[in-house]
């Protein structure tokens, strides 16, 4: 039990660098107080049988908490909750080794049948606060999910989801948007992409639209010029784009 205890607070130092001592980390961090009622005291009366006890316990540590950790939850080790404050993690979650959530996250269900029905984060998993992972849904090893993202389907291994409802950001999505943005001379995509706003994702769709036709149109000038066709100014080019006007439809 103290070997676990030590490596759970080594873990505090690695994530948290507002972490000064290991006596501020036994006294002061709610999410190390959570994880070892859970482990040592709630977890064990639940396997035991002992049903009611176990969730009577686990109440009293929600209060104190401010973390509700279902008794029959599964937890791996070096586990890290920060801040913590709001967290929820359901009856048949399971948290992988290695694994950081954030304050508000939910691991919930969307189904009142009996069985399986709460996530899976495989390990070093990291949740952003806010987000909510519903359903019997895996999340794959090394996976991040963005703060206030709602999670419903799985997520592949190293992947990042952000969004309502969440998606998976891919590279190639990054890079396009990121040489884009350098094209135009200024980053649109510094309002987040996945934000739930209809302006904001209006002009991103846009912009891919913009970035895609101006691909499509060079490529075509560069073929007639390779056949002996003039094209003159016919290149595409952003040099009419004002960004500060978008800028201030934005504000």
């Amino acid at each position: 039990m103290f070997a676990r205890l030590r490596e759970d607070i080594a873990v505090v130092f690695d994530r948290d660098p507002a972490a000064r001592s290991r006596w501020e980390v036994l006294t002061c961090y709610p999410g190390l107080h959570a994880l070892v009622w859970h482990r040592v005291v709630t977890h064990r009366l639940w396997r035991a049988g002992l049903r009611w006890l176990a969730r009577w316990l686990a109440h009293g540590s929600r209060f104190l908490t401010g973390i509700e950790i279902h008794p029959g939850a599964t937890i791996g080790r070096r586990v890290f909750i920060d801040h913590g404050m709001g967290i929820v993690i359901g009856e048949t979650a399971e948290i992988g080794d290695d694994c950081t959530l954030y304050h508000g996250v939910t691991l919930g269900g969307t189904s009142w049948n009996k069985g399986k029905r709460h996530p899976t984060l495989a390990r070093g998993v990291v949740i952003g606060a806010g987000a909510k992972i519903l359903g019997p849904i895996l999340v794959g090893d090394g996976a991040k999910i963005g703060c206030n993202a709602v999670v419903v389907r799985d997520v592949p291994p190293g992947a990042t989801a952000v969004g309502i409802p969440a998606r998976i950001v891919t590279a190639q999505d990054q890079e396009r948007r990121e040489a884009q943005a350098t094209k135009l001379g200024f980053s649109a995509y510094a309002i987040a992409a996945d934000m739930n706003d209809p302006m904001v994702r209006a002009i991103h769709q846009l912009l891919d639209h913009a970035a895609a036709s101006d691909e499509r149109i060079d490529r075509l000038v560069a073929q007639l010029a390779r056949d002996g066709v003039a094209c003159g100014d016919a290149k595409a080019t952003a040099d009419g784009f004002d960004p500060k006007q978008i800028n201030k439809m934005l504000e």
